[in-house]
């Protein structure tokens, strides 16, 4: 019974960290996923700031670092929205909102979808440590003198 119980202490030690990087690499996603929502939202409300503009508005354009700079609005209609392998396209206004829109719903589910996975990951984790200090504390009687 010892080397089945010491084999199955072994097991489930392994079974454990394979989980437990499952469950950081889940977490990991889930953080890029935020990221890029966050990036999407700030994204909409820029382009609904741009919706009540004038043509040749005056700007002030973020360039980073709190830093900004001037430009007039030339056409408040026309955005330039990127469609994935470093391709940007001209769009409408009204267009370029339902991009962010869409990718946004998306990356919701897939946000939604990791979530449930690392739950389910966690829950096993949880029976395995479980298990495991069972099995402990069931050798360590064998093993008591």
């Amino acid at each position: 019974m010892k080397s089945n119980g010491e084999e199955e202490l072994r097991r489930l030690s392994a079974e454990m960290r394979y989980f437990e990087q499952t469950a950081e690499t889940i977490q990991s996603r889930i953080n890029m996923v935020n990221a890029v929502i966050t990036d999407l939202t700030y994204a909409n409300m820029a382009l609904e700031g741009l919706e009540k503009e004038k043509e040749n508005s005056e700007l002030l354009v973020p360039i980073g670092s709190n830093s900004y700079i001037k430009a007039k609005l030339e056409n408040p209609d026309e955005v330039i929205i990127g469609v994935g392998a470093g391709v940007s396209v001209e769009k409408t206004l009204q267009e370029a909102k339902e991009i962010v829109k869409n990718r946004q719903e998306n990356l919701e589910k897939t946000r939604v979808s990791l979530q449930q996975q690392l739950a389910q990951v966690v829950d096993k984790i949880g029976e395995d440590r479980e298990k495991f200090e069972h099995l402990m504390a069931a050798l360590r009687e064998e093993n008591a003198p």
